[in-house]
């Protein structure tokens, strides 16, 4: 398990200078036995109203190629799109 925690660090790692560009970052909370990566934005992140599309788009794609074991990626502290 730790071997793919570090695995899933790296692949954070490529997204993190992004990431900080607008003030935020990542931070692992959880990696369950079923594949479920649970993560809590910080900073600007986390109030971020593009948040959703940060994980979509950014930390989805870079953490799903590097670490095929991840199944679901869950951010437990996301704004929700105004609709």
């Amino acid at each position: 398990m730790s071997e793919i925690l570090n695995r899933i660090e790296k692949a954070l790692d490529s997204i993190r200078p992004y990431l900080a560009q607008d003030g935020g970052n990542v931070k692992v909370i959880e990696f369950t036995q079923e594949g479920i990566l649970k993560l809590e934005l910080l900073g600007a992140c986390g109030s971020c109203p593009m948040s959703q599309m940060t994980m979509k788009a950014g930390i989805e794609d870079a953490v799903k190629n590097m670490v095929t074991e991840v199944k679901h990626i869950e951010a437990i502290n996301i704004t929700p799109l105004a609709v």
